[in-house]
């Protein structure tokens, strides 16, 4: 058995988005708050992570759209089905058995997951994101026409010659910061009544894997120029009961694209809060990225 991950952390991950759509809305424009402000949702960071650990790594992901033999998307009993087979219990037996084996898979035992269907479970994951907000002092964005190269099948003119026009909108430049947090202790009651394994090393070496490497690996083309930028990584003692704030408004990022750390570094040196604290780790490559006044016991690492 894997060596238990016992200790609560804290930290961001920073994604760079340059002539890109990091997570557009249903217009295909990238989000924004009644305020203007642009945002990404927690889901667009967790999907990247996602399919970096099915594509890159080879885990088997439960939470992952996947297709029948005539290409419809499975439904959620089916894909219980795919990974486990048929159900083999009933009632509060099946609660039971559709709970332990979900939470083998690291992207339940990581973000957790409601399953609706033949019965009904929630399982609060042990790393919870917050939404991106684009901490880069603009929000400028841009619409562009494209063509197709086929006719538009609802002209009904048989001369016409005309192919199909549309648009695409992308975020001129952009540095979202996801707030996250890891406590092993929200799947402590779900191991305990299946008898399974809870957080483990191993878990979190991929999680960070995916915060360092998720979004540059998903290359679309409405993704292109979406890439992580910086991984920060706050480990507090085991026996801390430290309650950290989000980070986001802590991040500075100005017009040259410099990520400026000052008020987290300002934060964390406090006397209270740095004896919580056991292991700081900023993971980004320094040759792209420009990051000042960043804590005294922070640990650098290339992301």
């Amino acid at each position: 058995m894997e060596q238990e991950f016992n200790n609560r952390v804290y930290g961001f991950v920073v994604i760079k988005s340059i002539n890109s759509n990091y997570n557009a809305d249903f217009s295909g424009q990238p989000r924004k708050l009644p305020n203007g402000k642009v945002y990404a949702t927690d889901k667009a960071l967790k999907y990247s992570i996602r399919n970096f650990w099915k594509n890159a790594l080879g885990e088997d992901v439960f939470y992952f759209k996947s297709l029948t033999e005539d290409m419809s998307p499975r439904t959620l009993d089916e894909t219980y089905e795919m990974h486990f087979g048929k159900m083999q219990s009933k009632g509060a037996e099946l609660r039971k058995e559709i709970l332990g084996n979900i939470l083998k898979k690291l992207d339940v035992k990581l973000f957790g997951g409601t399953y609706a269907g033949k019965t009904n479970i929630s399982v609060h994951g042990t790393c919870q994101i917050t939404h991106g907000i684009n901490r880069f002092p603009e929000d400028v964005i841009y619409s562009e026409q494209i063509m197709s190269p086929f006719r538009n099948p609802g002209d009904k003119s048989k001369d016409s010659t005309m192919t199909t026009l549309g648009s695409q909108s992308r975020l001129e430049e952009g540095h979202y910061v996801h707030h996250f947090s890891v406590n092993p202790k929200n799947i402590e009651e779900d191991v305990k009544r299946i008898g399974g394994e809870g957080l483990t090393n191993d878990d979190i070496d991929k999680l960070k894997e995916g915060l360092r490497k998720g979004a540059s690996y998903y290359d679309s083309a409405a993704k292109a120029g979406t890439e992580n930028e910086l991984l920060f990584w706050v480990q507090l003692k085991k026996d801390s009961k430290m309650v950290m704030p989000s980070f986001i408004e802590f991040v500075d990022i100005n017009e040259e694209g410099v990520i400026d750390l000052a008020k987290v570094k300002e934060y964390l040196a406090q006397d209270h809060i740095a004896n919580e604290i056991e292991a700081v780790e900023i993971y980004y490559n320094q040759s792209v990225t420009e990051v000042i006044n960043t804590p005294d016991q922070a640990v650098f690492t290339t992301i």
